[in-house]
């Protein structure tokens, strides 16, 4: 027994020096990261560029320089001389939202050097779809990062490190900072101007993560956001919180504008939405805030101003005691015409197969462009870009067995509450304690996911000084959440994001 018991422990010894450890996959284990690299052109504006395009995963460590993760990611490169890149020339790390959503919706709308043609306000039908060159990508200005976040596209965790280490608002926010800070490190580009550009729930992200970085001795040149959310409450219609119902309501009177349910509508929509805002202000709100002490008269009368700017019926807003959700607006907005209108961009309509519904059923914008999206992405990522396809690229981290989002955020903790998740504290922090950091916010003004009137709100509520609050850009476009897939804004994006590149890159 004795013998036994010696063998044993010379074992354990064994399989320590070997890299083992109880519960842990051993070092010389674990999958490697896998690159392919291929060179890709691109025209913008009638001239030509060539690219390096290097496009799979990436071994992140963590902060004891442990495996973490296998972070999936798309890098294009301005090519000078086969293959070399300008080091000082800037680096763009973008990213979609969710949480848990994969870059592919940015990759293939409006960033990397090849875009998928959609029908715009309507369904896009089946293949063959059209990916044709983008002459709209932000190429010509800047190098091109598109990151996965784990548990989308190729990203996996490694070693000890689990899924749920990284579905989290500060998970998240970690481990891209991680990535970024190690990439930039690998691929020789510390010293180039950097910028963040997210969208929806990468907004979100960036937020934190601009001050992460900064914490970490790394300043962005600028950050980009894409249809912005910052504090949570301006999406979610809690029990007795007004605010949600407030900033909707602009895209309300936007929707109804679009849809001609507006009574001798004006005819910019800026001038209407304007006057919405003053309404919202002075007479909404103090409606609301009133609650049960307003009369039946003074009901009545702020039922009728909303049905005229919103398209909804006097008694609709009277049985909604005046609060009507995103989705209740959606199912009720074209229930007389059979339709439902869009989340994420209200100028998509799509069939109500319950007329009796509450709420929308889907979003007719996400089925009108999704398999077109998806399709075409994966015939580019396997085709053009060479990526093996034994890999699986993963849409939605949803698709993945126990996917929760951990909605803690330290940020919020300093200041003594998490009843509202709100990154805006972190960039105000950022823009701050760096006045030359620059953002610029873009908002569609059909969108109905991310309100541009939230945003509008989170900024003017961060406490800044009005020469830092100065450094913040919004910018409007007739379209809605990806505002790129309507032509005047694609447009119209490509120049606002390329003008900000270079004025601040300087």
């Amino acid at each position: 027994m004795k013998a036994l018991t010696k063998i044993s422990s010379y074992l354990v010894i064994l399989l320590v020096a070997m890299g083992y450890s109880w519960g842990q996959t051993p070092a010389d284990t674990l999958p490697e990261a896998t690159v392919s690299t291929t060179m890709q052109r691109v025209t913008i504006n009638g001239a030509q560029l060539y690219l390096t395009a290097k496009a799979g995963t990436f071994k992140v460590r963590d902060e004891n320089n442990d495996p973490l993760a296998l972070m999936g990611f798309t890098y294009y490169a301005k090519d000078n001389k086969r293959g070399s890149a300008t080091r000082n020339r800037p680096v763009v790390f973008a990213f979609n939202g969710g949480p848990g959503s994969s870059s592919f919706w940015l990759h293939m709308g409006v960033l990397g050097p090849k875009r998928i043609l959609v029908n715009d306000p309507v369904s896009t039908p089946a293949a063959p779809y059209k990916i044709v060159n983008n002459n709209y990508s932000i190429l010509d200005v800047a190098d091109l990062v598109m990151i996965d976040p784990v548990g989308t596209g190729l990203s996996v965790p490694l070693g000890k490190a689990e899924f749920k280490d990284f579905w989290g608002v500060d998970q998240d926010i970690r481990s891209l900072s991680l990535f970024m800070t190690q990439f930039l490190i690998t691929y020789d580009r510390m010293n180039s101007p950097k910028y963040l550009l997210g969208e929806s729930y990468g907004t979100f992200r960036s937020a934190g993560l601009m001050n992460k970085l900064l914490g970490q001795g790394i300043a962005m040149n600028g950050v980009i956001m894409v249809s912005a959310v910052f504090d949570l409450r301006t999406l979610l219609f809690p029990p007795n919180d007004d605010l949600p119902y407030l900033v909707h309501f602009p895209t309300y009177g936007a929707t109804a504008w679009y849809h001609d349910k507006v009574a001798n509508k004006p005819e910019d929509v800026y001038v209407y939405l304007e006057e919405i805002r003053t309404f919202v202000v002075k007479e909404y709100a103090p409606a609301l805030f009133q609650g049960d002490r307003l009369s039946p008269s003074e009901k009545n009368n702020m039922a009728q101003q909303l049905a005229a700017y919103s398209g909804l019926s006097t008694d609709y807003w009277e049985k909604a005691d005046l609060r009507v959700t995103a989705s209740e607006f959606f199912a009720e907005f074209l229930r007389s015409q059979g339709e439902i209108v869009g989340r994420l961009d209200a100028r998509f309509t799509g069939i109500n197969q319950d007329l009796l519904s509450q709420e929308g059923s889907h979003d007719p914008q996400s089925s009108a462009i999704s398999p077109a999206y998806i399709t075409g992405f994966l015939d580019y990522f396997h085709g053009d870009l060479k990526v093996d396809k034994n890999l699986n690229y993963v849409i939605t981290a949803g698709r993945r067995k126990g996917f929760q989002w951990d909605w803690k955020h330290e940020g919020n903790l300093a200041w003594g509450t998490q009843a509202a998740i709100n990154t805006g504290v972190d960039m105000a922090e950022a823009l701050s304690r760096d006045p030359n950091m620059k953002v610029l916010v873009l908002n569609g003004i059909y969108d109905l996911a991310t309100v541009f009137y939230g945003v509008e709100h989170s900024i003017d509520h961060l406490g800044l000084t009005p020469e830092i609050k100065d450094n913040i850009i919004m910018k409007y476009y007739e379209a809605g959440h990806m505002m790129y897939t309507h032509q005047p804004s694609l447009e119209q994006f490509k120049k606002d994001v390329s003008e900000f590149i270079k004025e601040t890159s300087r």
